[in-house]
């Protein structure tokens, strides 16, 4: 199988997770992805979409982000960029830890890290990029 790419751009507004949401049921289809990951995958994307339109854009329309994804052979591998300050991954608090288990955010690097063979993030001077790995272990 040849590598395949797909892009997306949205606005910086939660409005354009429907666009998202279609882009990933693309990206399932044409991967032939298990129907008992996609939940996972669509969780995880969506969930660094948010992140990088409310934290990385501050919401703010006239920034960006971009999804860029890459098929292989058994993989799947996403990018998804902001145009944001970043931050410090190691600073987000553990959500399984007692403290923290009644706070309202805080869950998404947890349920990105859980469904993903891997994350990890470049952050730059003009943006944070989430970079996403998922196995396919595709049924044919």
């Amino acid at each position: 199988m040849e590598k395949k790419q797909y892009k997306l751009e949205i606005q910086s507004d939660p409005k354009e997770l429907s666009r998202v949401e279609n882009f990933v049921d693309i990206l399932a289809q044409e991967s032939r992805m298990d129907p008992d990951k996609i939940p996972g995958f669509l969780l995880s994307v969506t969930e660094a979409i948010t992140n990088a339109i409310i934290h990385g854009n501050k919401k703010d329309s006239a920034k960006i982000v971009t999804l860029n994804a890459f098929l292989e052979e058994n993989k799947l591998v996403l990018h998804i960029k902001d145009q944001g300050a970043g931050f410090d991954p190691s600073k987000i608090p553990d959500p399984t830890e007692p403290e923290n288990l009644l706070k309202d955010s805080g869950r998404g690097l947890y349920l990105m890290r859980y469904h993903a063979e891997s994350l990890a993030y470049n952050i730059t001077p003009e943006g944070t990029e989430t970079i996403l790995t998922l196995i396919l272990n595709n049924k044919t």
